[in-house]
């Protein structure tokens, strides 16, 4: 795992060999956005003790969606250290073990990429202790917002920071290669609605699950980025 320094003492970027995940500051107390995948929990706590930081100050964790890659570690650090998890309300069920991960619509080129995907272990059922919805508070980051984001999967969110113009999407947009719409939806089309919506932000940062963080031009970037996304 790499520990990438993205704003100095408020957010570093967790990444792994397949996906990333975000740690937010506001002063000691500890927000993380995403889990990793189920064998992240160790380098996650050992990333938050480098930092200077305490575990045990790990207050909410925030699920930007149901996907092993994200969910992973979620249940481990929560039940070890006391943190809520959050997520959207359509993708709590599936986080929870109630439902299956649902299954994406593939182009030809995206499938090979999806069967390296499964080599994550899946992420074992995990509570959730509460179910969030468009426009929700988050209670971090000077005021936290969830943005729904549905096409990746239904209950997909994006988190919004407009005090900081920092932006979370999750993997609605991925910055693997160029800035684009990410792969392995279950709605294209919803898909691309939600990216237009995140991009119209105006967000001076944007941190994706897959890709470095944009941070020079960024709202101009995604705008264009979302222009062009072919229908």
């Amino acid at each position: 795992m790499d520990l990438v320094e993205v704003i100095p003492d408020r957010l570093h970027m967790l990444r792994f060999p397949i996906g990333q995940a975000y740690l937010w500051q506001d002063g000691e107390a500890l927000t993380l956005i995403d889990a990793g995948n189920v064998e992240s929990a160790a380098e996650i706590e050992g990333a938050i003790r480098s930092l200077g930081l305490l575990p045990e100050r790990l207050q909410r964790i925030v699920l930007t969606h149901c996907h092993r890659d994200h969910v992973g570690a979620a249940g481990e650090l929560a039940a070890r250290w006391g943190a809520r998890v959050l997520a959207h309300r359509l993708d709590a069920p599936v986080i929870r073990g109630e439902l299956p991960v649902p299954e994406p619509v593939l182009s030809d080129w995206e499938i090979p990429l999806y069967a390296h995907g499964l080599t994550v272990p899946e992420a074992p059922p995990t509570r959730v202790d509460r179910e969030l919805e468009d426009g929700d508070a988050l209670g971090f980051g000077d005021g936290a917002y969830v943005v729904h984001a549905p096409g990746h999967t239904d209950g997909s969110i994006g988190i919004h920071l407009p005090d900081h113009g920092v932006l979370f999407t999750g993997d609605c947009i991925a910055a693997v290669g160029p800035l684009m719409l990410g792969v392995f939806n279950v709605d294209r089309g919803r898909a691309i609605d939600s990216f237009h919506r995140l991009a119209g932000l105006s967000s001076s940062i944007a941190c994706f699950g897959h890709g470095d963080p944009l941070t020079v031009d960024t709202a101009t970037a995604l705008v264009k980025a979302a222009a062009g996304t072919p229908a």
